[in-house]
């Protein structure tokens, strides 16, 4: 069998089964499958397939086909321009949350520029953040990548802790991890310049209705932000003054409806100079603001 053959009856399978980008997805496992990137297999279309390969290759088309995501049976996903390993314990890192990723490393940037030109010496330290609910780790360990930023990580779950650790170990990031719920995870003495978080936020009665990738293969834990989808920022928001330095900094992702409700949340916490940045799409997707010194 070709691999124009091979790859055109992966195709059907994966369309027949209702996946959108079947011709998409059969490719990319196609080149997982074969080791041959993107512009090598073109050209090898009318080249035989080695048995080993089309076992492969079909193996993982019946895993798609059952709606698995794809980053769970490759083992991987791209993230802010690096590699992460996940499976079915942790959710699959999205392209919108690298938006909340960019604006961390800005204010991360601007500050470190700020401390530079500060008349006390002691001033130019690096900065410290914490991320909530990190997941696979894939704002904890980018941030701790691509800054020099000092990174601390929790999580409920020790199953998706494993899962940062070998993340942060492969990108060879710095980070501290602690397994636990939310700030009750943290040394008592410890202060943040930056919080950041994208916690659980989606309404319980809205989980089903989400696509079998999601709702089937995703953890539950990682999803579900009850009735309202805010128990998470309530608690996060509640205690997060007591965990900032001075004048320190809060990052929350967002649903593209959920703006006005975090907002009052800030709000009514003492933050100051919120806003909301929007995603690629141009959904509300970042919630950013500052509790001052003042307000301590």
């Amino acid at each position: 069998m070709k691999y124009n053959e091979i790859l055109r009856n992966g195709e059907h399978t994966l369309a027949a089964a209702g996946i959108d980008d079947a011709e998409n997805d059969a490719r990319l496992l196609l080149e997982e499958a074969s080791g041959i990137d993107y512009s090598h297999l073109m050209i090898s279309m009318q080249d035989e397939v080695p048995e080993d390969v089309v076992k492969k290759f079909n193996d993982y088309i019946s895993l798609r086909e059952k709606r698995i995501p794809l980053q769970q049976i490759v083992g991987y996903t791209e993230f802010m321009g690096l590699r992460f390993h996940v499976n079915e314990n942790v959710l699959c890192p999205r392209q919108d949350t690298e938006v909340l990723v960019e604006i961390v490393l800005k204010d991360i940037e601007s500050s470190k520029r700020k401390m530079a030109g500060a008349l006390e010496p002691a001033n130019n330290r690096a900065l410290k953040v914490l991320d909530l609910c990190t997941g696979s780790g894939c704002i904890s360990v980018s941030i701790a990548k691509l800054s020099d930023a000092s990174v601390t990580a929790c999580d409920i779950s020790e199953k998706a802790l494993e899962v940062a650790r070998q993340n942060a170990y492969d990108n060879q990031a710095n980070v501290r991890f602690f397994q636990g719920n939310l700030y009750g995870a943290l040394p008592q003495a410890d202060k943040y310049d930056i919080i950041v978080s994208n916690p659980p936020y989606i309404r319980s009665d809205v989980i089903p209705t989400l696509m079998p990738e999601v709702k089937d293969h995703e953890p539950r834990i990682a999803l579900d932000g009850s009735a309202d989808g805010l128990k998470f920022y309530r608690k996060i928001i509640e205690k997060s003054p007591d965990y900032l330095n001075p004048d320190g900094r809060i990052y929350l992702e967002i649903g593209y409806d959920q703006g006005a409700e975090v907002i009052n949340l800030i709000r009514s916490c003492g933050y100051e100079d919120f806003h909301i940045i929007k995603d690629y799409s141009g959904n509300d997707r970042v919630i950013a603001a500052t509790y001052y010194e003042t307000n301590a």
